[in-house]
């Protein structure tokens, strides 16, 4: 790269705050709420193509896709950004290398995760929830699902990098390409060519080989502020450690969601049999309601991945003052998402649930109450996925850590295993809106000190900037 680039000033650091945002965040929601859809999509056309058990099947099989999640989150998020730091304080050659190693995680971690899911495919979906009327539909479904982790893991990942290299539109064409193949070719694969449920894992799965093909090219061709050559893609454990650092808030989140859900499908296999809904129409009314939830959820992560660059940059950069206002600015747009969520579900529950193309009258009472219960703190669920990154964005993994550790495993947790047993599957509706709450409360505390403390240092910073001016 010429050197007369290299010294060109970073947008990040110069263009108004809410431009940044609109740019970096609108391909970021964009892409997420279309990789939602088709997720929404795959179970409208199991639902209506193979019904309520198919539904339970990829209920069941819905933990492989949040470890992709959390491990490209690892090492995706973790390198991006740190790139983003050393690329604000002018460290080229280490950001190259984070990004090489970054690369080299995903793959290699990709492939071992996907060997070993299938070895352990039958135990590993017993212990997800699944029943013996579900297994015959939830085998050959996840089969093919982890066949693809190594290009879900990569495409995913690299895509976080992509998007700090300013090229968000070319990061969302990696997840958008996917994600639309996915559409177009469930309904081919399951009603032309009669492929039943594998059809609808083998759309996932040949999407993911698409978007993985588009990080290449984008690698080799398209890459702006550095390309990662041969050399960086040789692990060193110093560099892993500092993209394990900032990525492990992230991924904690994600793999303790994972196992929430684990634990969710169990408990609703086991207290549903002891309700009048029986374990599969709660598994499968869960999972609906669950992938409807992803919409919501998909425009809050794609304001928060969008302004990480932005945080990283300026932070690494001494700009504090612009890293608070990307914070706050992002907390609005968060939270005016999160209520008008909360008004639609808890409005208009049964005309979402209709989509799933259920007959069972059962599907729709434990669905609506589902609804009704465990989201009714929708309208602060913004909160923790935008300040957890934003932590993280500063290079303080450590509070990004707690943040994801508080609400998935020190109160839901807990809450899903003590509630049944006292309240039955009740139980476990309540535990969401109470883990919630107190999140929230925790959340706003944290997220007040640090935008005082950014207070701080930006008049600390001023100060310094006149006492150099002076001396010159």
């Amino acid at each position: 790269m010429p050197q007369s680039k290299q010294m060109e000033p970073n947008p990040l650091g110069t263009l108004p705050i809410k431009g940044l945002i609109w740019k970096f965040a609108i391909p970021g929601i964009i892409s997420q709420i279309v990789t939602a859809i088709y997720n929404i999509v795959d179970q409208i056309f199991v639902g209506w193509g193979i019904g309520d058990l198919g539904i339970a099947a990829t209920t069941v099989a819905f933990p492989v896709a949040t470890v992709i999640t959390a491990l490209s989150l690892l090492f995706g998020s973790g390198a991006a950004a740190n790139f983003s730091l050393l690329m604000g304080a002018k460290k080229e050659d280490e950001a190259r290398k984070t990004i090489g190693n970054g690369l080299t995680l995903m793959a290699l971690c990709g492939v071992i995760i996907a060997v070993f899911s299938i070895i352990f495919l039958k135990p590993m979906l017993y212990a997800f929830g699944a029943t013996d009327l579900i297994m015959p539909y939830a085998q050959p479904y996840t089969l093919i699902i982890c066949i693809g982790i190594p290009f879900g893991i990569f495409s995913t990942g690299a895509s976080y990098y992509i998007r700090s290299d300013g090229n968000p539109n070319f990061s969302s064409a990696v997840l958008l390409s996917g994600a639309v193949f996915n559409i177009i070719f469930d309904p081919i694969f399951l009603f032309t060519f009669d492929m039943g449920i594998e059809g609808i894992a083998l759309a996932t799965t040949l999407g993911q080989v698409l978007s993985s093909i588009l990080v290449v090219i984008y690698l080799l061709r398209k890459a702006k502020m550095i390309k990662p050559i041969k050399s960086d893609l040789f692990l060193q454990p110093r560099v892993i450690k500092a993209i394990c650092g900032l990525g492990v808030s992230a991924f904690t989140q994600h793999l303790l969601a994972t196992i929430v859900q684990i634990v969710s499908a169990n408990t609703l296999k086991y207290y549903g049999a002891m309700s009048v809904y029986g374990s599969e129409i709660s598994l499968a009314a869960a999972g609906a309601v669950s992938k409807a939830m992803i919409v919501f959820m998909s425009c809050v992560i794609g304001i928060s991945i969008g302004c990480q660059p932005i945080y990283g940059f300026n932070y690494g950069s001494r700009k504090y003052n612009r890293v608070k206002e990307a914070y706050i600015i992002a907390l609005r747009y968060g939270i005016a998402v999160s209520i008008v969520t909360f008004l639609i579900f808890q409005i208009f529950p049964r005309q979402i649930l209709l989509l799933f193309g259920s007959s069972n009258p059962l599907f729709y009472e434990f669905a609506t109450k589902y609804i009704r219960i465990y989201l009714f703190m929708t309208f602060v669920n913004a909160l923790q996925p935008i300040t957890s990154p934003f932590f993280t964005s500063l290079g303080k993994a450590y509070v990004g850590l707690g943040l994801s550790l508080l609400r998935q495993g020190l109160l839901l947790l807990p809450l899903l295993l003590i509630l049944p047993r006292f309240y039955g599957i009740d139980g476990l509706l309540f535990a969401g809106p109470i883990a919630d709450g107190i999140a929230a409360v925790v959340v706003i505390i944290c997220g007040v000190k640090e935008v005082r403390n950014l207070t701080k240092m930006q008049a600390e910073q001023s100060k310094i900037s006149e006492r150099t001016d002076y001396i010159e």
